[in-house]
């Protein structure tokens, strides 16, 4: 059976309102990272892709599945909502049994299962606490362990990261690309970091429409020679962002260290920067604007 999810001209409507214009994506075996600002329709492609919102045109399957047989689908998914919650004053291993039973596996499989996947997400300790007390970081280890619970061929995961501290940020990257060795893990995030660490294969998404799509390498290229690093002064610092993209700044005394884009070089003591994945999607987000793509 085919281990790809396959898209092709999707459009969805809230209404009048377009959410998705003509999407068309292939996403095979390991992490995929979709990439893209607040509204740009990511979660309403992933909740389409789970079958939690019917499409309104187009073709959509999920490993030779049509999101049309949504129960079908429903077998081979996971999703890990960006808001996950659960019954607070259940304790995790009780969250987890409760979650199996409606998933439809029996009490022996329910048995062996747990105990592994909450020792692979780091809870095997935490399996008494109750869900309420567990920090943020536990509650999204938590919420993976009941994603794959069923043992999905796919796993979507909405903004996972977010508000999560750097060190519980490197710890939940580093266990969804485990996950990704053996199934298809969608990873929406406007956190381009979180990309960077995890994903060779991306799509950007802006105002409903896919504006590139490829690896992390191309979309890099988009950019190179068009990045630039420079001591200023503050003063010309105000000058600075009127024309051109700023990337990112350290103030140093009375000066400032800053990275921008710019088409060529724009003044004698800027120098050329090998570019990033941070600085290319700011260049396609504001410059390209899908016009060219990757």
């Amino acid at each position: 059976m085919s281990t790809t999810i396959k898209i092709r001209d999707l459009n969805q409507y809230y209404g009048k309102k377009q959410a998705l214009k003509n999407v068309n994506l292939t996403i095979g075996t390991g992490m995929f990272g979709l990439l893209g600002r607040n509204g740009a329709g990511k979660t309403t492609l992933m909740k389409v892709i789970a079958t939690l919102l019917p499409k309104s045109e187009g073709e959509v399957t999920v490993c030779g599945r049509s999101t049309g047989h949504a129960r079908e689908v429903r077998k081979i998914v996971g999703y890990l909502p960006q808001d996950f919650s659960m019954y607070p004053n259940m304790t995790v291993y009780e969250a987890m049994d409760y979650l199996g039973v409606l998933s439809g596996l029996n009490k022996e499989t329910r048995k062996k299962r747990i105990p592994r996947l909450l020792e692979r997400v780091n809870l095997q300790d935490d399996k008494r606490k109750k869900v309420k007390a567990l920090s943020g970081g536990m509650k999204r280890r938590l919420g993976i362990a009941q994603a794959i619970l069923h043992n999905p061929k796919v796993l979507i995961v909405d903004e996972p990261t977010a508000g999560l501290d750097p060190e519980e940020r490197v710890r939940f990257r580093n266990l969804l690309c485990e996950i990704a060795e053996e199934r298809i893990v969608i990873l929406s995030t406007h956190i381009v970091g979180d990309v960077e660490a995890t994903c060779e294969d991306i799509a950007v998404l802006d105002e409903g429409r896919v504006i590139c799509q490829g690896t992390v390498t191309d979309l890099i290229a988009m950019a190179e020679g068009k990045v630039y690093s420079a001591e200023i002064s503050k003063r010309e610092l105000e000058l600075l962002k009127k024309e051109y993209i700023v990337t990112s700044m350290l103030t140093l005394g009375n000066n400032v260290a800053v990275r921008f884009l710019a088409e060529k070089k724009p003044f004698a003591s800027a120098k050329p920067c090998e570019a990033g994945v941070e600085d290319a999607y700011l260049y396609l987000m504001h410059l390209e604007r899908g016009e060219s793509g990757c």
